[in-house]
């Protein structure tokens, strides 16, 4: 069944972060292939489907852009600044996976690439990928 609203409502989305612990931890980032910030550096994300959690969503567009598993997320935030996508109004709720080493990932589904940075490395990020970061990293470090 399908509803009508009188008021417009944001869409959902989530990300996800993901840290190898090695002796620099690195962090997986993907290529935006589309408009906004197209060719930029952001976390693997998506829009979250009628069907599945932000959990699920996060999950599904991790593996789905860069070919990663993983089987435990952590909830970093939530993040709802009225300008944070230029595509309009839109909250995200990212996550946090750590896995023990850097796995071979390649860009897939709007992703032209993936690939590893050092932590202390990271180029600048698309939306607001880097409060995001500075979330995941405080995270991170208390576990």
């Amino acid at each position: 069944m399908a509803f009508v609203y009188d008021y417009p409502r944001p869409a959902v989305t989530a990300d996800c972060v993901v840290i190898a612990k090695e002796k620099e931890p690195k962090v997986l980032l993907i290529q935006r292939g589309n408009e906004p910030f197209k060719g930029c550096w952001a976390f693997p994300g998506g829009f979250m489907n009628m069907d599945e959690t932000t959990e699920q969503c996060a999950v599904r567009e991790l593996e789905e852009e860069t070919g990663l598993k993983v089987a435990e997320i952590k909830q970093i935030g939530a993040y709802s600044k009225v300008d944070r996508d230029p595509r309009g109004r839109t909250i995200t709720v990212a996550y946090l996976a750590i896995i023990d080493k850097a796995k071979d990932v390649k860009g897939l589904d709007d992703a032209t690439k993936a690939q590893w940075f050092p932590i202390s490395g990271l180029p600048k990020l698309a939306f607001d990928h880097e409060e995001i970061m500075k979330d995941a990293q405080r995270l991170f470090e208390s576990l």
